[in-house]
């Protein structure tokens, strides 16, 4: 399917009088040899200055306690020990929250869950900081420990309000509607598991300023934050980050205690310190992905048609806000996700618990809002008899019988829906009808092993929820040899970012990859930038890259006209080449001679997402610039004795719109599915009954492995084009592709409900481990008997 696409004048945009392209195609990863060679530079590979001292937390042992006495003599005797820091000996503010202030870098009187940190020990090495960190005498007065997000609702602990989201008249459709379907559903967390851990490396400059290189999503933030805990102003804080081995949300706001633990100590010494964290401590101190507990109430009719919905969604915050209250906002967002609502009530509670404060995870609450209403699909699917997918096609957005329905329940109308061809076409290429037919002749025949198939769609709204991060900047300078170099607010964490900014600005300038470099994020030359998240570090930062481009490739139209005698927006850039009137020059040598005639050969660029409004009171507005849609189809085999499962096959859809780099998008794909079906398959987060995280290291919490992946495993990109003036009309590809295995968990389930010949609904959570399953279908056997 293919969109119609309008341009600039040529002077404004790249050239589209000639096949000659930088943008669509296939490029390497920027560092992708310098990741296989091991010469990528992290943060911990940055070489030490001389003088540099290592840091360490001192970490809670209770979930909730108040801290009667914190005896540290035996921290500071410790061997290699230099200093040993608290809260008293911060200057600012103690706090890092993002959005609420409820979270101190280092606890004072109260603690609120096991690993929340309590003090800094700075020593000669890493090891010695570590030992000494664990000599602390604490004395506790324990208090009562909430520990569960149902826990906390019955409590009404929450650490924001309660939110509601209302459409239509949803008791007038529960009063005449001719099915209804109560019932409850938990999905769990999820470890962000980035394989470059948390990590800061402060060094003190002159006049108290200081040069922190962390491994953070968000550079800007990282520098307001550490700015106010030393008193300082932000102009006195450089935050560099070059690359991230990994963060996938987990380095976006929470990146800030380990930045502001190592400026701390930085400061106060005046000497480098670096604070790195051991996966241990990584995972006992930091948030994860919300788990979600939901009960809802469904309306429906003959052909499965949702009349009307309730739903109450439970989030576990962990003990303070951090991002929760744009999680659970775009987790209300997301229930709809490719289906129209007519009459809903959903409200959202961001329950308190005493455990880690749970943060930005890749889909950032999407993911918990739309896998309740696929389950819902799935439950009504099994009370009527009829395929899932047929059920789900009764639900589509899309105009039905002279009713409009494409607009969303927060009252965004949905004006690129491209999910019934979608669907269409992966129905057709995956033999769907098919394979559901074979797979029932195979569990006729087979008692023990059960086969199933499930077949999910996604729409994912893209923008941040909140207006005013829809902004980005860049910097691009042409060198007098024709080479550029630029400088963007994104931060390049594995996903190929640079790497497509890199080919905007080639195409811009019509040049090749090879002549464009990005460099390292930098608050001192993009500022006031947002978070690279929400799947928009490409849509904003490639934008205003381009826009940045642009304005050189303007001026040098103009030297290039006088050349050629022509008007500006004749002249052609591509492929090296500048050229109009039957004549022609290299790039270099057009740059040098603007150079010579005192032309400005840098510029600064800036974009704003348009259109973009939201009324947080009302849960209503224009929040998303533009939807990506993608399917799957997956196939499961499950052993009913062991609860062991397999994913045989795969196949996968996916609307990345004109995409500017296939290969970097594909991957993406294939690598938001295998961890999305981690999510809901092995990565399962425990903690035991004193509020201690038991699965806190790779030995306990299982990340997918490559046996794991499907043997057959097909991706493909769907032909569109996007309706809106995206950056090459290309859409993200971030985040929407973690919803695609919603068809493994949901074909889990098909393989279960096979056991009672598809007439019980499974009892299936989430993550759907070998135990999980075995209970499910113990308790599809029990409901036989």
């Amino acid at each position: 399917m293919s969109l119609p696409t309008t341009s600039l004048p040529n002077a404004l945009s790249p050239s589209s009088e000639t096949a000659w392209a930088e943008t669509g195609k296939a490029h390497p990863h920027e560092s992708a040899i310098l990741h296989v060679t091991g010469e990528a530079i992290y943060t911990d590979d940055i070489a030490e200055l001389h003088g540099t001292l290592h840091a360490a937390l001192g970490l809670s042992q209770k979930a909730h306690a108040r801290l009667r006495s914190v005896n540290l003599d035996k921290v500071r005797a410790a061997p290699g020990v230099i200093a040993v820091l608290s809260a008293a000996d911060i200057p600012g503010v103690n706090d890092c929250g993002p959005i609420v202030h409820d979270d101190p870098i280092l606890a004072e009187e109260l603690v609120q869950y096991v690993g929340q940190p309590i003090f800094l020990v700075v020593a000669h090495s890493h090891d010695a900081a570590r030992r000494a960190a664990r000599l602390a005498v604490i004395d506790y007065e324990e208090l009562p420990a909430v520990l569960t997000p149902r826990a906390a609702h019955a409590a009404q602990s929450y650490v924001v309000p309660p939110m509601r989201l209302q459409r239509g008249d949803p008791d007038a459709a529960f009063a005449t509607a001719p099915h209804r379907r109560q019932g409850q559903f938990d999905v769990g967390g999820q470890e962000q598991f980035y394989l470059e851990g948390q990590i800061s490396y402060a060094i003190p400059k002159e006049g108290g300023a200081l040069h922190v290189h962390c491994s953070t999503q968000h550079p800007s933030e990282m520098q307001h934050l550490v700015a106010h805990m030393l008193g300082l102003s932000s102009h006195h804080v450089l935050v560099e980050c070059r690359r991230m081995g990994g963060g996938f949300g987990g380095k976006e706001s929470q990146s800030a205690l380990w930045a502001c633990c190592a400026a701390l100590a930085a400061a106060r010494l005046r000497r480098p310190v670096k604070l790195r964290a051991d996966r241990d401590d990584d995972m006992m101190v930091t948030g994860k992905r919300h788990c979600f507990a939901y009960d809802y109430d469904v309306a429906y009719d003959e052909s499965g048609r949702i009349l009307a919905a309730r739903v109450q969604m439970i989030a576990r915050a962990g003990y303070s806000a951090d991002l929760s209250a744009p999680v659970a906002t775009r987790a209300v967002c997301h229930f709809d996700n490719a289906y129209y609502l007519s009459d809903v009530d959903i409200r959202a509670v961001c329950g308190k618990t005493n455990t880690q404060s749970n943060t930005a995870f890749r889909g950032f609450g999407g993911p918990q809002g739309a896998i309740a209403i696929e389950y819902i699909l799935d439950e009504i699917a099994r009370d009527l008899g009829r395929d899932a997918l047929a059920v789900r096609r009764a639900n589509f957005y899309g105009d039905s019988d002279g009713e409009d329905r494409n607009v969303t329940h927060y009252g965004q109308k949905v004006e690129d829906n491209v999910i019934v061809a979608l669907v269409d076409e992966l129905e057709t290429s995956s033999n769907y009808q098919q394979r559901r037919e074979e797979i029932r002749q195979f569990n006729a025949g087979s008692p023990i092993l059960k086969k199933g198939l499930a077949l999910t769609p996604v729409k994912f709204g893209i923008s941040f929820n909140v207006p005013h991060l829809n902004q980005a900047g860049a910097l691009v300078h042409v060198y007098a040899d024709g080479s550029v170099l630029v400088n963007h607010g994104g931060t390049e964490m594995g996903q190929g970012l640079n790497t497509k900014v890199a080919q905007v600005v080639a195409q811009a300038l019509g040049v090749a990859l090879e002549q464009v470099r990005c460099t390292a994020t930098d608050t001192s030359k993009v500022a006031n930038t947002s978070a690279t998240a929400a799947s928009t570090g490409t849509d904003l930062n490639g934008k205003a890259a381009q826009n940045a481009a642009l304005r050189i490739r303007e001026r040098l139209a103009e030297i290039a006209a006088k050349k050629f005698d022509c008007a500006p927006a004749e002249v052609i850039f591509a492929d090296g080449i500048v050229s109009a009137a039957g004549a022609s020059m290299p790039f270099p040598e057009l740059v040098m001679q603007a150079y010579l005639a005192r032309t400005q050969l840098w510029s600064d660029g800036f974009y704003s997402t348009p259109r973009v409004h939201w009324d947080p009171k009302t849960m209503t507005g224009h929040p998303f610039y533009y939807f990506a849609y993608g399917a799957a189809v997956a196939e499961v085999v499950i052993d009913t004795l062991t609860g062991e499962s397999k994913v045989l096959r795969a196949d996968v859809l996916y609307d990345a719109g004109e995409s500017i780099n296939p290969a970097i998008d594909i991957g993406q794909i294939e690598g938001g599915f295998i961890q999305g079906m981690g999510w809901l398959t092995t990565e399962e987060l425990w903690w035991n009954p004193e509020g201690k995280l038991m699965t806190h290291a790779p030995s306990t919490y299982k990340i997918p492995a490559i046996s794991d992946c499907p043997a057959d495993f097909r991706v493909a990109l769907f032909k569109n084009s996007n309706v809106q003036d995206s950056i090459h009309r290309s859409k993200a590809v971030g985040e929407p592709p973690l919803l695609l295995p919603f068809a493994v968990f949901l074909a889990l389930r098909d393989a279960i409900a096979a056991v009672g010949n598809n007439r019980i609904h499974p009892p299936l959570r989430a993550p759907a481990t070998c135990e999980a399953i075995l209970d499910a279908v113990d308790a599809v056997r029990a409901a036989l008997a």
